[in-house]
């Protein structure tokens, strides 16, 4: 992280440039026994290429908005900061019908059908796959399309730290609140500096769940285990993931 770093793309620039082979998200399904680790690099790449498929796939704007109907989940993360990255405004599980523009998970795809603009589909199977045989109907499949965009972003306007990008719970962040609320909650979740690595069972309905799962590990040069369907595990199997991926602080864990 660095001192000037003013919205969430800058705090993943300052990673790339400091560190882009150490982990940053590893993400845990336990409905579907998934797990996929992306270092900083990979984790940067994915979000360039969504974000030049946002602003020259969808033509998003500085300032539009985008319904983001997805659980806690790596691809959910990418979009968080390519949407800031872009300046447009992510609003999670946000009023599609409201919204300029939809991605949409499973569950949520009739819901998004109320967007009037560009809908993409997730299907948030192991490894992103693309829908079989195809997307749902009104809607374009991310993992299809996504690749064919570049590995490299520039915005085609700067982007004004002090406008929206991150409606969540119903409150609207700009990029500077984001990045300084991320500062100040890191090391309450155990983010305490380089190599803290703390695994997360919080949902991404709340400000606390996408900070504990995100924003405060990018702000504290940490990483984040996030794990869906974590009350699905048994036993000790929480204890011996948090041992095998040398996790140093547990937050969210199921009661």
């Amino acid at each position: 992280m660095n001192s000037t770093d003013r919205t969430p793309a800058d705090l993943l620039r300052s990673a790339l440039a400091t560190d882009p082979a150490r982990p940053l998200v590893t993400f845990y399904d336990d409905a579907t026994g998934e797990r996929v680790e992306l270092s900083v690099a990979t984790f940067a790449n994915w979000v360039a290429k969504t974000s030049n498929l946002l602003q020259d796939g969808l033509s998003a704007e500085p300032g539009e908005r985008v319904a983001l109907l997805l659980p806690a989940h790596w691809q959910t993360a990418v979009w968080l900061v390519a949407c800031s990255s872009v300046g447009v405004v992510a609003d999670l599980g946000g009023d599609p019908g409201r919204a300029d523009h939809v991605v949409a998970g499973p569950g949520a795809f009739e819901a998004g059908l109320a967007c009037r603009g560009e809908r993409y589909a997730l299907s948030l199977a192991p490894l992103g796959r693309r829908f079989v045989p195809g997307p749902p109907d009104g809607y374009a499949d991310y993992a299809v399309d996504v690749p064919t965009f570049g590995d490299r972003f520039a915005p085609y306007a700067p982007v004004d730290p002090e406008e929206p990008t991150l409606i969540v719970a119903g409150a609207e962040l700009s990029g500077a609140e984001v990045v300084e609320r991320a500062r100040g909650d890191a090391a309450g979740f155990g983010f305490t500096g380089p190599g803290a690595r703390v695994l997360s069972g919080l949902p991404y309905d709340t400000w606390d769940g996408v900070s504990a799962g995100l924003y405060a590990a990018l702000a504290s040069g940490g990483s984040v285990v996030l794990c869906r369907n974590l009350e699905l595990l048994a036993g000790d199997a929480l204890a011996a993931r948090a041992e095998s991926e040398r996790v140093t602080e547990i937050v969210g864990a199921p009661r």
